[in-house]
Order: structure tokens, then C-alpha cells, then sequence
């Protein structure tokens, strides 16, 4: 694949002259077409071999479109910050929102590809990297995206000769460093890397397109014309099908309260039935063990801290269920400095026009603290699916993308905690009836509540098919009996002291 970029087609000065201003104006138009519609962001990555002129290019994008509108990224060697969470959260965090462009210098590629060249990883392990990519790439593009990726090319004796001008002049000079001169002894093996990268990690919708980096007028007008005639085909593509064309907030329209897909009768053969709701226990124990459980985890926590683990505590449930109470005795117990609790409420904005699991990528802390999520990446296979919310193509990928999410924590050595807070229907509308009558619980109780509970078969499917197909065994669904709240809150302190102390060892 890289041989086709090999000593393209020179264009001349007068050539470049005349069609470049066309090209300009027809790549401005059409990001302003995207600007308007939001239909789906645009991903471009640019790699290649040193001296091919990616900054040059990535500098003639930024000019030729509105950079009011553009996000551009070049990653160095990570940060402390960033060591202490899973690699791809560098990324996560700079992707652009629908409507606009992210223009990458190397992005994922370029550690994968140096680790690889400089054989600081293994042909399998590379793979694996890749693989990854390729997956973190189809889920951007399930969601909408469109992924451009160039590779700018030179052959060795082109690289050479452009580096030895660069040498030449003394207003160059400082371009070219020892290591582009070893990375120009490494050539054939940084040429085999990048063919096996293109060969794994091409797709329609994230393609590869090699580009030839010896003549720099045939190298602007071939990106630049790539880019705006991708795009304009997206655009016209979304524009003949009015199933696609987004509504307000980036999302795809999808019919308001879709069923969910069978997953088995409500109540027959459910992992939740096997779950016994008549465990409790009395306010007196209930003191005496929530102190000593919370000292646990205390003192798990504190030697975490200093060890640098990390926890992230799921937590979903059925309304009502006690999740906020739960929640306040583990916090009780620790730090305030060394936890973070996140509530997830509807997406709006910025979260709308992102891939849905984007706003909890932000959200990953530190090494040593503990993030707890009341709520979490979860609600596309709960609420969004059985309030037709997502269609069912989404919430169907999502399993797959969040076991992927998920496993990329657990890699990372992060401790992944995740509890299911149940209660029986009729324990639901006991508790919703008395926050009606105390005044102080009243602001929790909603129409939305009332007709989550009328779909009670539904939420149920769901959850067991959420439970089946996102329980690994390296991140496991803890389901909690909570018809007693005091029951509840112990059984989930302790079980995650317990987990942290065996993490710990």
C-alpha cells in the first residue's frame, strides 16, 4: 500500500497557481456545509515519514479552512497526567463534536508505529495495539464519523536528499535532528510497520489514502482536494436519506418509546430472580458493622492512594433503589481529596454532539482516586433503549463497545466496580409513596418516574441482557439485594473494601 505514494506526479508552480485557489474555495464551502448541518464530525489523521511534510500540511488545512472550527492536536510523550490514565484518554479528550474538524498529527498511530520500529514491542503486541485502534475507530464511525487517515510519503533516497537541504540552509537547519537521521537509517522497517498498520486498520468509513511527499504543491492540492471531496460525499450521501439527518443535539432521530429487543419473557429465567430480597438486617448491627466497614475501606483506600490504584465504582439500579444513600456512607469513609462522585443525568450539549461514552472518558481521574459514577456509560442499554432513545443498531454495538471501554480500565490496572441496586416492584412504589408524603423527599419524585415504572417489564429485559452481555469475569455485575436499604448499604461497603484489599495484594 505504501508503494503506491512511491514519486507521484510534480506539479508545477503555474499549475499549482491556477487550481489551488478552486480547491481553497471549494474546501471552505464545504466545511461550512458541515458547520451548518452538524450531520457527523470528521477525523483527519496525518502520518508518514519525517520531512514528508505533514506539519506543512496540517499548517496549510488550518489556513486554506476557518480554524475557528478546526481542532488541532500533535501529541508529544505522554504527561504524568496522562500516564495515569488508559492510553487512548489523550485522544478521547480532543475529539471534535459533530459539525466540526479534528486535524491530528499522528494520533494513535504514532506511538504504536515507534514503539514497534524501535522494538520496544513485539510483532504480536503490535497487533494487538492496532487492533485496538481499529476498534476505537469503528466505534467513531458506527457513531458517525468519518475518518480521513494520510499517509505522507517519501522513499529513502527522497528523505534523504530533502534532509541534507534542509542541513544546507541555515534557516532550516535546526529541522532536521539525530533522530531523523536514525529514523532514516530505519526507513524499510518504518515502511513494513506502516504496511501492516494500513492492511489492519482500513475500513470505508476510516480509509487509508497514501500520498506521495516529494513535491509540495502535488502533496497540498491531493490532500486538500481528499479531504473536502470525502466530505462532500458524506454530505450528500446523509442529505438523500432523511432517516439520518440529525436532529437538534447531533443525534439521529429515532422513534420515541421503541421496545427494546427480545431478551426473554420479564421474570422468566431473569438473573435477578435468583436474587433473594427478604435479607435484612437490624439498626442496631447496622451500626456496629457500617463502622467497621467503612474503617476498611478507609484504610484500603488510603494505602491506594499510595500506591497509585485507582477505583471506579459503578452504580445503577432501579429508581428508588438507594443508590444516593449508598453512595453517602462509602464517601463517609473517605478522604474528600481522594474522591470524586459523578452524577449522570440526560446528555445535553457538547455531550450530544460527542460519541456517548466521550463524557465519561473526561470524567477518569488520577492515579489513587476513587470516581464513583451514580449512573453511568450503562444508560444506552437501559433508558435510551427502552425509551427509544437510541435506536436499536446503537444500543445492540454498544455492548461490544463498552465490555471494550471497559477492558481497556481493567488493563490499565484500574479497579472496576459495578453494582445493581434491586428492589422488588412492589418495595418501588411503597418507597415512591412516602417520598410523596415527607416533604424533605418530595424534589426527588417525577413524572418520569412514575412512567419509568409502568415499563417495569421492559427495564427488567433490558437489565438482564445488560447483566449477560457485559458481566466479564474481569469486571463482573455485583447485584445487591436492597429492599433493605441498611442490608444494602453494608453488603456494597464491604464487598468493595473487600475487592480493593484483594487488588491490593
Amino acid at each position: 500500500m505504501v508503494e503506491t505514494a512511491q514519486r507521484g506526479t510534480a506539479i508545477s508552480r503555474d499549475e499549482y497557481k491556477a487550481r489551488a485557489p478552486e480547491v481553497r474555495a471549494a474546501l471552505l464551502e464545504t466545511q461550512q456545509a458541515l458547520r451548518r448541518t452538524e450531520a457527523f464530525a470528521v477525523v483527519i489523521v496525518l502520518a508518514g515519514v519525517d520531512t514528508a511534510g505533514r506539519g506543512k500540511t496540517l499548517n496549510l488545512l488550518n489556513a486554506w479552512m476557518d480554524p475557528r472550527w478546526i481542532v488541532t492536536r500533535a501529541w508529544g510523550p505522554p504527561s504524568d497526567e496522562e500516564l495515569e490514565r488508559p492510553p487512548f484518554w489523550r485522544y478521547w479528550r480532543s475529539l471534535p463534536p459533530r459539525g466540526r474538524i479534528g486535524l491530528f498529527h499522528g494520533a494513535w498511530y504514532e506511538p504504536a508505529l515507534a514503539d514497534r520500529v524501535e522494538r520496544e514491542t513485539g510483532q504480536d503486541v503490535f497487533e494487538r495495539r492496532l487492533k485496538r485502534i481499529a476498534t476505537l475507530e469503528k466505534m467513531l464511525t458506527d457513531d458517525g464519523a468519518l475518518i480521513l487517515k494520510f499517509w505522507l510519503h517519501l522513499d529513502a533516497e527522497a528523505q534523504h536528499e530533502r534532509m541534507k537541504r534542509l542541513r544546507r540552509d541555515p534557516l532550516t537547519r535546526w529541522r532536521v535532528t539525530d533522530q531523523h537521521w536514525r529514523r532514516l537509517r530505519q526507513h524499510a522497517r518504518i515502511t513494513r510497520a506502516a504496511e501492516r498498520a494500513m492492511r489492519l486498520t482500513t475500513t470505508d468509513r476510516a480509509p487509508w489514502l497514501n500520498v506521495d511527499g516529494s513535491d509540495e504543491h502535488h502533496r497540498s492540492l491531493t490532500v486538500a482536494a481528499g479531504v473536502q471531496t470525502a466530505i462532500a460525499a458524506e454530505l450528500e450521501r446523509l442529505g438523500a436519506s432523511d432517516a439520518r439527518r440529525p436532529r437538534k443535539g447531533g443525534r439521529p432521530a429515532v422513534r420515541a418509546g421503541a421496545p427494546p429487543a427480545p431478551a426473554g419473557a420479564a421474570g422468566e429465567g431473569s438473573v435477578l430472580d435468583d436474587l433473594d430480597l427478604t435479607q435484612a438486617v437490624d439498626r442496631k448491627r447496622y451500626r456496629v458493622e457500617l463502622a467497621k466497614q467503612q474503617g476498611r475501606l478507609h484504610r484500603a483506600q488510603r494505602l491506594a492512594a499510595d500506591r497509585g490504584l485507582s477505583t471506579i465504582a459503578v452504580f445503577e439500579g432501579w429508581d428508588a433503589a438507594g443508590k444516593g444513600g449508598v453512595i453517602r456512607r462509602i464517601t463517609a469513609a473517605l478522604d474528600a481529596r481522594e474522591y470524586r462522585v459523578i452524577p449522570i443525568s440526560a446528555p445535553s450539549g457538547d455531550e450530544l454532539a460527542h460519541h456517548y461514552l466521550w463524557r465519561f472518558m473526561r470524567h477518569l481521574s488520577r492515579a489513587g482516586r476513587v470516581t464513583i459514577f451514580d449512573r453511568s456509560w450503562y444508560g444506552r442499554v437501559l433508558v435510551e433503549r427502552v425509551e427509544g432513545l437510541a435506536s436499536e443498531a446503537e444500543y445492540t454495538r454498544a455492548y461490544a463497545e463498552i465490555n471494550d471501554f471497559e477492558e481497556q480500565l481493567v488493563d490499565h490496572g484500574i479497579l472496576l466496580v459495578k453494582f445493581w441496586l434491586h428492589i422488588s416492584r412492589d418495595e418501588q412504589l411503597r418507597r415512591f409513596r412516602e417520598r410523596q408524603r415527607t416533604p424533605h423527599k418530595t424534589w426527588k419524585m417525577t413524572r418520569e418516574d412514575w412512567r419509568n415504572r409502568r415499563r417495569w417489564d421492559d427495564y427488567e429485559r433490558a437489565v438482564a441482557e445488560m447483566v449477560a452481555r457485559t458481566g466479564a469475569r474481569r469486571a463482573p455485575w455485583l447485584l445487591i439485594e436492597a429492599n433493605d436499604k441498611l442490608f444494602a448499604r453494608l453488603k456494597v461497603i464491604r464487598t468493595l473494601a473487600g475487592r480493593l484489599e484483594r487488588r491490593l495484594k
